[in-house]
């Protein structure tokens, strides 16, 4: 599977990737892969690999705290603790 190389920010209390940007795509020269260079124009095989692998996330900057989506999770949380009391 060919995959996207990405850019972002790391949240290092939740070790969560925030995505900014892809920057590249590494190609795994795969027939089968339909996001490869070496896949066949026109293929319809259905058994061709459709999506991409798992992506490569390099950090260009970290944040010492939760990421947003934690951030709301825990008041979500604090406020359901609060009401059920």
């Amino acid at each position: 599977m060919c995959q996207q190389m990405a850019e972002g920010t790391r949240w290092t209390k939740c070790m969560h990737f925030q995505r900014h940007m892809v920057v590249a795509i590494m190609d795994c020269n795969s027939k089968r892969c339909s996001r490869s260079l070496q896949h066949p124009k026109g293929c319809r095989d259905q058994r061709c690999i459709q999506s991409f692998g798992a992506e490569i996330q390099k950090d260009i900057d970290s944040v010492d705290e939760y990421c947003f989506a934690c951030r709301a999770a825990q008041e979500r949380a604090r406020r359901n603790a609060n009401t059920a009391s």
